[in-house]
């Protein structure tokens, strides 16, 4: 029996798992990419200037020692291993990471009224499920630590309010602290590391695509290939340039509202249903300097409203091989939306005011030398976990089932994937279309 033509689009962490597993089995993966680089959401761009940024923050903080050591192989071992630190920026002032327990530079009077709605919150029985991610915050951590920092902050990140979000997304990413924890961390300066991310990795040199980059020498990537058509019945995905590839089984990493209108026949209901699903798209403004005293911070959360920027990252601070000698770089996250809040300008309009907003925030100097500047468009950055979701995903999903089209990654699963889960979805689609998921 021969083996099944097996085609999968994109090139990105979920694409290149799908191929890494078919190697595995001896098979030789065909790869088609509508950019010019491979990577996807995980590519780095290597400018002239010697700055090196990757395509928004990526770092490898995988507890599966299986990855760990196949991305630590993909580079030869040479990777920096780093403790996390992480900060916010709120109304002028610094807060260690996370606010909830490391209330202490807050004003006196915003700080007590923290503590004291914690302390109500904390008497409440916990609810099952609250119906949104608004009332989770309040539940977890009172009205006022709610809708002053994680509620502002979602707004900023997400491009919509906490009460039309779900909660199905969070797992460990927000903390909740005992009683213990906020007392202390409201009197005391210095507490323990609770973040999530406690310490990872990240290549010596090359960026985060340095991980990747074995992976494209076991399988066959073609790139500038953008998908316009797929019949499902006839088995063929038809590309921009004219070019036509017939399949066996499909694995596709392209984000859903993309993929389904390509669908030959898609039903108008699973259609709507596509274009309900939502995604944030960033634009990423980075910076180059002459000095590498920018930050300690590994990244930082910005929660002023009127601030552009919502994260900053220092690639320096991950490895110095991202930039010259002596020098650092920020990456600032600028968060828009197609369905909550619509990029309205060219992406370089923004390299300005996010410099004028990092000398407001004190980590540039008015009129300093900047070395490099550019800015990036990510359409499909994170995706929204919006009530519609929770509906039209199902939908979506088994339309897709019902034709045998396997789908992957962040924006295939439609889920929130870190770069380690976006990979095993790609292993996991590579196993069901050899048959071998049980």
């Amino acid at each position: 029996m021969s083996e099944p033509d097996i085609l999968v689009l994109g090139s990105g962490m979920a694409a290149l798992g799908a191929s890494h597993e078919l190697a595995q089995h001896g098979l030789r993966a065909r790869l088609f990419d509508k950019n010019a680089y491979p990577g996807g959401h995980t590519a780095t761009f290597v400018h002239d200037t010697g700055f090196v940024f990757d395509d928004g923050p990526h770092i490898s903080f995988t507890k599966s020692e299986r990855l760990q050591t196949l991305f630590a192989e993909n580079v030869g071992g040479a990777f920096e291993t780093l403790d996390a630190y992480v900060n916010n920026y709120y109304r002028g002032t610094w807060v260690k990471h996370p606010a909830q327990v490391n209330l202490h530079n807050l004003p006196p009077e915003l700080k007590l009224q923290c503590v004291l709605d914690f302390l109500d919150a904390s008497k409440v029985p916990e609810q099952e499920r609250p119906e949104n991610y608004l009332d989770w915050l309040i539940a977890a951590f009172g009205e006022t630590f709610a809708r002053e920092f994680p509620a502002v902050y979602g707004t900023k990140y997400h491009t919509v309010p906490p009460e039309k979000m779900s909660t199905v997304w969070m797992g460990p990413r927000l903390y909740r602290p005992s009683v213990e924890e906020v007392l202390r961390g409201a009197m005391f300066e210095e507490t323990p590391d609770v973040h999530y991310v406690s310490h990872f990795r990240y290549p010596t040199t090359g960026g985060f695509m340095s991980y990747l980059t074995p992976f494209l020498e076991k399988c066959d990537l073609t790139l500038d290939h953008k998908v316009v058509a797929i019949d499902p019945v006839g088995k063929i995905v038809s590309f921009a340039n004219g070019r036509t590839e017939p399949y066996d089984r499909l694995i596709s990493s392209i984000p859903l509202p993309t993929l389904i209108p390509m669908i030959d026949g898609a039903p108008e209901a699973v259609r709507e249903a596509a274009a309900q699903l939502a995604c944030t798209t960033c634009v990423t403004v980075n910076i180059g300097l002459p000095r590498n005293d920018v930050s300690r911070a590994t990244w930082s959360y910005v929660y002023d409203e009127d601030i552009v920027f919502t994260r900053l990252n220092f690639p320096h601070n991950m490895s110095p091989g991202t930039c010259p000698p002596g020098c650092g770089s920020i990456q600032a996250e600028c968060y828009f939306s197609p369905k909550y809040k619509p990029l309205d300008m060219p992406a370089e309009a923004l390299i300005q005011p996010v410099i004028d907003d990092l000398v407001r925030i004190g980590l540039l100097q008015k009129d300093e030398k900047i070395l490099h500047t550019d800015a990036r468009v990510i359409p499909y950055a994170n995706v929204i976990f919006d009530l519609d979701r929770e509906t039209a995903l199902p939908v979506v999903h088994d339309y897709l089932d019902s034709l045998g089209i396997i789908y992957v990654g962040r924006f295939g699963e439609w889920g929130y994937h870190w770069t380690d889960e976006a990979f095993i979805s790609g292993e996991e689609g590579a196993k069901r279309a050899l048959g071998l998921a049980g």
